[in-house]
């Protein structure tokens, strides 16, 4: 049986869904990376602008990544993928529990199998989607969210 490193394990089972919080929203993404960028282990998320989540990244520098058990809490993570918090509780929609992060200000979700802590160093915007117009045929491009993990457990 082969082992996988951290960091490969997560990279292997992050297709699979994890909520991203700040402060009390939280979302479901279905890709990102996890890696290392400038000599620190680091987490990138894509966020669409047209994403709540996105407003409150650009007014905070702090966020977290909570990775479920590969096929668990598929439930949550569909409706966090598809409500969005300016005008739905998430956490009572899903029935999740939120738990305050270890370092950063903000939430994970409780329950989960992985935690990264994260504070934002760049933010990369997409500006371009040259051989990916099926992804975005209405141009709400994604921003690359680079945080340096703080915390991981």
């Amino acid at each position: 049986m082969t082992q996988f490193s951290g960091m490969d394990y997560l990279n292997s089972y992050f297709s699979t869904g994890a909520f991203v919080c700040v402060k009390d929203n939280v979302m479901t993404a279905s890709w990102g990376f996890v890696g290392f960028m400038w000599r620190k282990k680091c987490v990138i998320i894509p966020i669409r602008d047209s994403r709540y989540t996105k407003e409150l990244l650009d007014k905070d520098t702090e966020f977290t990544v909570s990775i479920p058990a590969a096929g668990t809490m598929s439930k949550a993570l569909g409706i966090c993928g598809t409500k969005s918090g300016r005008d739905t509780n998430k956490w009572e929609a899903a029935e999740i529990e939120k738990q305050e992060a270890k370092v950063v200000n903000t939430n994970v979700v409780k329950g989960c199998e992985h935690y990264f802590e994260c504070k934002i160093k760049n933010v990369v915007p997409m500006t371009d989607a040259k051989g990916l117009e099926e992804f975005y045929s209405t141009g709400d491009f994604h921003n690359f969210y680079i945080g340096e993990v703080v915390a991981e457990y």
